[in-house]
């Protein structure tokens, strides 16, 4: 199928069967190319990734791939499932107490190879941003035959306070829709609290975004299930000291939902690790900034 949508872009979604599931996908450049994957965030759609980003990579050289998550977009939902619910998560969080979720950051990691599986691809560059940049980490450290360089953008180690919003700020991630606020105000107002104050969206443009992708498709359920995935992973210390392909860390000094000790904690724990921090950058990818990401990007892969 086509996605047409001017903000988006008129890109041809394909589909591929990984870990069970299946799941959407868009690609940008020749197969034969060295490939690059994108890795979305927390109820990131692919689109997330920019058109631009995604093609300036291809225009290097480049076969991208950028694919939705299980339970977002068109991929497939782990419906029937339910999450734990939000004290008890915050129990887990705060005082490590033992909590089930529906599925871990683990099985989205074993997602994310299939993906490379069914795609015939032996190894490649791997990107993702929040949640996307925790499985990557994930990715390289527990198949690292697979990947050749790592770039995690605006994410953690997942130790404990590191990366670590405050309570103003994941009540506002999770706040209900009322009679006076609907569910596209909500959205609008959890983008904009965590958005780039140096590189600011008005509301009209940001409400553009947000009804965009909820036309493409709408989850609320699956918002839960992967707050719960990263809720309860443990850390990735010990993980991340053992990896040994090139790394950039990326991250904004402005980031509110995961502060920017997330992203200089998990520099530390790679040895060789490149820290680049952005002011004015929050929790998104301002498009201003998108040709100095693939510059570092493409700087970072060269190194393998």
């Amino acid at each position: 199928m086509s996605e047409k949508n001017p903000i988006f872009g008129d890109r041809e979604t394909k589909f591929l069967h990984s870990n069970g599931l299946k799941m959407a996908y868009e690609d940008f450049g020749q197969p034969g190319d060295p490939a690059i994957l994108l890795v979305a965030g927390l109820y990131n759609q692919l689109v997330r990734w920019p058109v631009e980003f995604c093609q300036m990579l291809a225009d290097s050289g480049f076969y991208v791939i950028r694919f939705d998550n299980r339970d977002i977009g068109l991929t497939d939902k782990m419906d029937g499932i339910s999450a734990p619910g939000l004290l008890r998560l915050f129990l887990k969080s705060y005082l490590g107490i033992p909590v089930s979720a529906p599925y871990s950051l683990n099985d989205m990691a074993a997602d994310t190879v299939g993906v490379l599986d069914a795609l015939n691809i032996a190894q490649a560059h791997i990107v993702g941003m929040s949640m996307g940049g925790m499985i990557s980490q994930l990715v390289t450290g527990l198949y690292p035959d697979r990947i050749l360089s790592l770039t995690s953008i605006m994410s953690t180690s997942g130790e404990r306070g590191k990366g670590v919003p405050s309570l103003k700020v994941s009540a506002e991630m999770i706040k209900p829709v009322t009679p006076e606020r609907s569910a596209l105000d909500n959205a609008v107002d959890i983008w904009q609290t965590i958005g780039s104050p140096g590189y600011p969206m008005s509301d009209d443009q940001v409400r553009s975004l947000v009804v965009a992708e909820h036309k493409r498709s709408s989850n609320p359920a699956g918002y839960m299930r992967q707050i719960a995935a990263i809720r309860t992973a443990p850390g990735r210390r010990a993980l991340l000291q053992t990896i040994k392909v090139p790394v950039l860390v990326i991250h904004g000094m402005q980031d509110v939902l995961v502060p920017v000790n997330g992203g200089e904690d998990t520099a530390r724990h790679i040895a060789h690790a490149e820290l680049e921090l952005f002011d004015g950058m929050g929790h998104t990818l301002p498009q201003k900034l998108l040709p100095e990401f693939v510059r570092l990007i493409l700087a970072n892969a060269a190194k393998a």
